[in-house]
């Protein structure tokens, strides 16, 4: 007789708690070190697992199984520690799940040609659509909605990749060699479930190389955010990987982010970089300066979408004199800083918020930020008494001090975890602003 294979461990009858699911996989996805400590299990191992749950729910399981599945009460649910996103590790397998039997690994299929533009710009629609994490679900691009899944989106990987396999994706590399589009891996073969987690690395947040931008799949969504190298735990044992797929992609764009010289841009400049610089500007609100192209001869429309790029963060002057020097190149191919504004809009930077106004978004309050939004939520955080680690100021440079007075705030709204990180999203702000 055929020994018949199960997806998951989930007795219909079981509590329906977090705690209580949480535990069944755990004890359905864990496999002994020796065997790679491969969620996909065999299908001896689910029957096993199955028939001892249901030993459980008919009352006459025994043994060591047994005995802890009809321990009394709930199985605790999960804590997690400040900024730990782990959760169960989803195995190898293809687009929007197997409806039956699990993938075993197989040989890597042809990588498939990326640019980095592409990687982060994969990412971040999974930033601005909030996918919500899960082991089980697959979001509409066929992908699996936890950390590995998303490495496996941003990468274009022809199926959903974990932890313990996304490494052959990838060529091993120093710290210093890391650019945006590249990962940190953490895989923990004794117990995948126990820590295992997976970055994309979006370039260094200021000149000392401690921070950088993580794009990442973690609870309750999909986020982006100032982390410290490599990460807030275990960070000595995530390694650093670059896609073995990367490409320079087509139209003349590099793949590289190193900025090319002042001599690649202005009067009489001809090259890939021009394109290059035209693409990451329409991408950034400045398609509307190029009647054609943008192509490789610079022109007016290249300085004019220039300027209008260095005028949104902020900058004027010698700064915003239309000529990409290093800083414009890293924000633009890093994808971070401000975007064009839309016609009607102004060029100005933004305004100074008002009490009540909306929030102004994520990357305005972290390492290396100078702006007027970090200098009136200081002032608010001291309206509110929580101003105690403010040596000085608070003035538009956001320092530790702000950091540490938002976390404040926020725990004394009773959160904690990663909603009290100390740095501010949509609901902080409310609150703090109401």
């Amino acid at each position: 007789m055929q020994t018949p294979v199960f997806e998951e461990y989930e007795p219909a009858g079981d509590c329906g708690c977090a705690g209580c699911a949480q535990q069944r996989r755990a004890a359905a996805l864990g496999l002994p070190v020796g065997e790679g400590g491969h969620p996909a299990a065999h299908g001896a191992r689910r029957a096993l697992v199955l028939a001892t749950a249901a030993g459980v729910v008919l009352g006459g399981g025994g043994g060591a199984g047994a005995a802890h599945a009809t321990a009394p009460g709930h199985a605790p649910a999960r804590t997690d520690a400040d900024h730990d996103p782990v959760g169960p590790q989803g195995g190898s397998g293809p687009l929007h799940g197997s409806p039956s039997r699990p993938v075993l690994p197989v040989a890597p299929p042809k990588l498939k040609a990326v640019t980095r533009a592409d990687i982060i710009n994969r990412a971040k629609r999974w930033v601005s659509a909030q996918v919500p994490y899960s082991m089980e679900k697959y979001w509409s691009d066929g992908y699996r909605q936890d950390c590995s899944g998303f490495v496996s989106i941003a990468w274009n990987l022809g199926g959903n990749e974990w932890t313990g396999s996304l490494a052959q994706f990838g060529t091993r590399m120093t710290r210093e060699e890391l650019e945006p589009g590249d990962m940190l891996l953490f895989h923990n073969p004794a117990d995948p479930n126990k820590g295992s987690h997976v970055t994309i690395f979006g370039g260094w947040t200021d000149y000392t190389h401690t921070y950088y931008t993580a794009y990442e799949q973690a609870r309750p969504h999909t986020r982006k955010q100032a982390t410290p190298y490599a990460y807030w735990h275990n960070s000595s044992r995530y390694i650093a990987y670059r896609y073995k797929g990367l490409s320079a992609g087509s139209g003349g764009a590099s793949s590289s982010t190193s900025y090319p010289g002042a001599q690649s841009f202005g009067p009489g400049a001809n090259n890939k970089h021009v394109t290059r610089l035209g693409q990451l500007l329409s991408e950034r609100g400045a398609a509307r300066y190029y009647k054609q192209g943008p192509g490789p001869r610079w022109g007016e429309a290249d300085r004019g979408a220039t300027a209008a790029f260095q005028r949104a963060q902020g900058w004027r002057g010698q700064e915003a004199n239309g000529l990409p020097g290093p800083r414009t190149w890293g924000l633009l191919v890093s994808g971070e800083g401000r975007d064009i504004p839309k016609p009607g809009g102004g060029t100005a930077p933004a305004p100074a918020p008002t009490a009540g106004a909306a929030f102004p978004g994520m990357g305005y309050f972290k390492p290396g930020q100078s702006n007027v939004y970090v200098e009136k939520l200081g002032k608010q955080l001291v309206k509110k008494g929580f101003a105690k680690h403010y040596g000085s100021g608070p003035g538009p440079r956001w320092t530790e001090a702000d950091r540490r007075n938002v976390e404040a705030f926020q725990r004394a709204q009773g959160w904690r975890g990663a909603a009290a990180d100390g740095y501010p999203g949509p609901q902080t702000w409310k609150r703090l602003f109401a």
